[in-house]
């Protein structure tokens, strides 16, 4: 019943299905993959974010190579800003709003200098391409906590005098005169004494995984169906194969017990769409002369 599926033409059906719900398969990894990864963040946030702050002492290894597990990790730093060294990160989006981030050096007691990410700033009305103003970090010294972050990549754009194009560390420590820690640098959770104004300080990462489960179980729910789809087709041709066998028997049957000699093929078939004729009913004049043909007039 089921051999025609061995023809060249339903082959070719079953390797699209196959190639399509391979692909499902691969999308659907893909989705579980990204969920894997927001999910590790999730928790990188969840532990690090608000847990006790580190003196500088036990994390300045982390600020020359990061261990990935320890971003949003709290340090507690003392020292003072350069604020000759202050740069504006352009083209930093927060809500959807464009803008500018603040960076500025910081040189610890103990003789590193890090850097301090104090804040977001919306672009300025006045002059373009700068925000309106910039706020003075605190002077003197000063205490500040903030949270590890890694070096961002060097990126193939120009950016305007005192101004960077990402927080790539090795390139903002070229344009000192100093050397500066270059694993990390850190997001300003707080410093003391406080300043105002201050920067827009940055919202906590969110905690939501987002849709890539429900994505990831959609593709491969996506890639069953082509299957099944494929086994109902088959199916639906298997039934009519047999229907249209079992009508050629019913004639042949027929043929064998009430034809005459000289049945043919094109009268079997003349027989077959007979019922689904509609008749024309005689007229009253056919009727008449029907009449007179059996009286022999």
């Amino acid at each position: 019943m089921y051999r025609f599926l061995f023809s060249s033409k339903w082959l070719g059906y079953f390797l699209l299905a196959a190639i399509f719900a391979t692909g499902c398969v691969f999308l659907g990894r893909w989705q579980m993959d990204r969920r894997a990864e927001t999910l590790a963040e999730i928790n990188r946030v969840n532990t690090n974010y608000s847990a006790e702050p580190l003196p500088f002492s036990q994390a300045k290894d982390q600020f020359s190579s990061l261990d990935p597990e320890r971003e949003w990790t709290q340090v507690e730093l003392r020292g003072s800003y350069d604020v000759e060294g202050q740069r504006i990160v352009r083209n930093r989006p927060l809500n959807g709003q464009p803008g500018y981030e603040v960076v500025v050096p910081f040189r610890l007691t103990t003789g590193e200098a890090v850097v301090v990410d104090r804040g977001w700033l919306p672009i300025g009305n006045n002059t373009p391409g700068r925000p309106d103003s910039v706020p003075a970090p605190p002077s003197g010294m000063v205490t500040v906590v903030v949270r590890l972050k890694h070096s961002e990549p060097q990126l193939d754009r120009g950016a305007l005098d005192g101004q960077l194009a990402s927080i790539d560390l090795p390139s903002y420590a070229s344009e000192l005169g100093y050397p500066i820690l270059t694993g990390a640098y850190g997001q300003l959770a707080s410093e003391t004494p406080s300043v105002q104004p201050m920067p827009v300080a940055f919202p906590k990462p969110a905690t939501d995984e987002g849709t890539h489960l429900s994505y990831s179980l959609q593709w491969f729910a996506f890639g069953i169906l082509m299957f099944i789809g494929f086994g109902y087709a088959a199916r639906q041709q298997a039934r009519n194969a047999k229907i249209d066998a079992e009508l050629d028997g019913e004639l042949d049957d027929g043929e064998v017990t009430g034809a005459g000699p000289g049945t043919s093929a094109d009268s079997r078939n003349r027989r077959r769409t007979l019922p689904t004729r509609k008749r024309k009913r005689p007229t009253a004049e056919e009727e008449e002369d029907a009449i007179l043909d059996a009286q022999g007039y």
